[in-house]
């Protein structure tokens, strides 16, 4: 599969990123991401506190320290879905409420989730069924919130492939519930993104997680420097009128359960590194 050919006219897609990459201190997360031309900021964690369990007050304070900077969040990125499927229905979307609460405080309507990591023992074929009646649950309880679920596509997870995730919104079938799309994710389970799920998953895209990996090692590198066909990937979708947010989330110095983190520099760089190849594509961000 080939990309489409670049245009001359050059479109605009608002920039966002992972603040705690950065660093746990809001107000430096948001002076490095407006110093990178960011309009957004996506929320994974604040002061070291992930969003399931920010207070009411300290969403408040977030939401004051980043309207004094000038940022707004594209996106609360929770850590729903990324836990065993052993756990009950009940579990995840009691923490989505939460996390509800903590998006409409920050003035957004997604929040990121997964699909659940299968047990010991268990391969997808043997937790379908569970992930699908989880998954229906938490785009029911978004679509009453008026929220949209953006599905990332981690390894490990059940809709860590193409064809799972296709599976997942085919099944599941809410305008509640959508996919975030991250090239890495894709390489460290095998797959070209571009040439062997692109095409599966465009219709339900709507938010573009910027890294990229070495498929030989899995290793997380900044755009366009490893395998997973970035320069390919935005050309397809500047040609397919795509306006969503690209969020960096370069995971250059360290991954974790929760997350990863980069630092100011190594978050410099992978901006550097998008916005070279988004300039390529004649794609502006801002």
């Amino acid at each position: 599969m080939s990309a489409p050919s670049n245009e001359a006219t050059t479109v605009s897609w608002p920039l966002s990123g992972f603040g705690d990459e950065v660093d746990p201190d809001p107000a430096v997360q948001a002076a490095v991401l407006l110093a990178l031309g960011a309009s957004h900021i996506e929320v994974r964690s604040a002061w070291g506190v992930n969003v399931s369990e920010l207070r009411t007050e300290q969403v408040a304070g977030l939401k004051e320290i980043l309207e004094d900077k000038g940022l707004k969040v594209s996106a609360v990125a929770s850590p729903i879905g990324k836990v065993d499927i052993g756990l009950p229905v009940e579990h995840e979307v009691q923490r989505l409420r939460q996390i509800i609460s903590v998006a409409k405080g920050l003035d957004t309507r997604y929040i990121r989730i997964f699909s659940f990591y299968p047990g010991e023992g268990q391969g997808p074929d043997d937790i379908r069924d569970a992930v699908l009646t989880r998954m229906r649950a938490l785009a029911a309880e978004a679509a009453s919130a008026g929220v949209v679920l953006l599905h990332e596509n981690e390894k490990g997870i059940y809709g860590d492939t193409p064809e799972r995730v296709l599976d997942i919104m085919q099944s599941v079938d809410s305008p509640a519930l959508r996919v975030a799309w991250d090239n890495a994710n894709f390489v460290q389970v095998g797959v070209k993104p571009y040439t062997e799920g692109y095409a599966l998953l465009r219709p339900y895209l709507e938010y573009l997680q910027v890294k990229d990996a070495v498929l030989a090692t899995g290793e997380v590198v900044p755009a366009g420097e490893g395998d997973g066909e970035l320069d390919a990937t935005i050309a397809a979708l500047k040609a397919d009128g795509f306006a969503g947010f690209a969020s960096l989330e370069p995971h250059l110095a360290s991954a974790h359960e929760l997350g990863g983190f980069s630092g100011p520099v190594a978050f410099g760089a992978a901006a550097r590194a998008f916005a070279s190849l988004a300039a390529k594509n004649g794609i502006e961000l801002s």
